[in-house]
């Protein structure tokens, strides 16, 4: 699939037919090429400079190298991560997240709440505990979320008021609930209480809300899905070492001669630039700028050696082929045998962050098949 629409593309850059046609062809190429990463159209680009979650910058980093070619498969739960900010931005511990761009078909595997923990108030006295007692609740009735049957205890558990920085809570069955019945999404209650749930006033404790604090500190909800999409038509793997991202390999316009001489060259992998610049995509994808494809050519020629990576139903092809023991059997195709997968980090259409793993989307090396 890949490959086709990385055909379509190089037809639409060195063909010489009208330019309505080469803009026909681009299209054509660009639409199979959002098949590729499940989309019908490409998302919006921020109406602002936004700058990305930086957990989710370090997720990229984490689980993909510079290109995006994924370091090791079983880093990512799942095949997406999604990222969405509170939409209440009230000074007052309740949080609102809309999950309307996540699909039905979408398994929610964890879901974690992300508040940022400012440091304590400076209060007269000594102080006399260390920790307070943080609890979060799914609100299930909006009007009456502090009383006993408004409100579903999700998490709690014990915070220092020595220190601040991120704390993260596993809210799974709410974000569930909200994704099958979109209408159950009252959002959710965090309160701070002391030791054994004594009411504490003013709190000791405070998060930082969507409103008067920096946009790097603000309540978040990340989701781990599947959206169900798994390549695996070769066998997958962490992709070693990086990866440069030289110039698209031509596809076409090359003399006779040098097509001639490709296929005397023995089947190995070569460079195949994919520039979301250059496509137009760069508005919406954050990291990586691009990446390198790859792909294989050359000739499988009898005997077939084992630096060729043959399977052994290529060997007999190839052994038919020489001895012209039948008619109509070619020799076998220099193809790839392994294929890795990239991660896109990127704005959807609500600009949330989404980081994506996309299978089969890497040549890792090439072989006779």
């Amino acid at each position: 699939m890949l490959g086709t629409v990385l055909l379509l593309l190089a037809l639409a850059k060195t063909a010489c037919p009208s330019p309505a046609s080469v803009a026909s062809r681009r299209a054509e190429a660009l639409k199979k090429l959002l098949e590729v990463f499940g989309m019908e159209d490409p998302p919006a680009p921020p109406t602002h400079f936004k700058q990305p979650p930086q957990y989710m910058v370090d997720l990229f980093n984490t689980v993909a190298n510079a290109d995006g070619v994924t370091k090791n498969p079983d880093i990512l739960e799942g095949n997406t991560v999604r990222s969405f900010l509170d939409k209440t931005h009230s000074e007052e511990m309740r949080f609102l997240f809309v999950l309307s761009s996540v699909a039905k078909s979408e398994k929610i595997l964890t879901a974690e709440l992300h508040l940022f923990r400012l440091w304590p108030r400076v209060t007269d006295g000594p102080k006399r505990h260390h920790f307070c007692q943080v609890s979060v609740y799914q609100v299930l009735e909006k009007d009456k979320p502090d009383t006993p049957e408004g409100k579903k205890l999700l998490a709690a558990r014990l915070v220092s008021l020595q220190t601040s920085g991120w704390e993260v809570f596993a809210i799974t069955p709410a974000v569930r609930d909200w994704t099958e019945d979109e209408s159950s999404n009252q959002g959710l209650l965090v309160t701070v209480q002391g030791l054994g749930g004594s009411p504490l006033d003013p709190p000791p404790l405070q998060f930082a809300s969507g409103r008067g604090h920096h946009e790097s500190k603000k309540p978040m909800l990340v989701l781990f899905t599947d959206d169900g999409r798994r390549g695996a038509s070769l066998p997958t793997a962490g992709f070693p070492g990086g990866s440069h991202m030289p110039g698209m390999t031509p596809l076409l316009g090359r003399s006779r001669s040098t097509r001639s001489l490709d296929r005397l060259q023995p089947c190995r992998r070569h460079p195949l630039s994919v520039d979301f610049e250059e496509i137009g995509w760069s508005g919406w994808i954050i990291s990586p700028r691009g990446y390198n494809a790859f792909h294989c050519k050359g000739s499988c020629p009898f005997p077939l050696g084992e630096n060729m990576r043959p399977t052994n139903h290529a060997t007999v092809q190839s052994i038919i082929n020489a001895l012209k023991l039948s008619e109509g059997v070619s020799s076998p195709c220099c193809v790839p045998d392994k294929l890795y997968s990239i991660n896109l980090l990127y704005f959807d259409d609500d600009e949330n962050v989404v980081l994506k793993q996309y299978d089969d989307m890497v040549a890792g090396s090439c072989g006779c098949h």
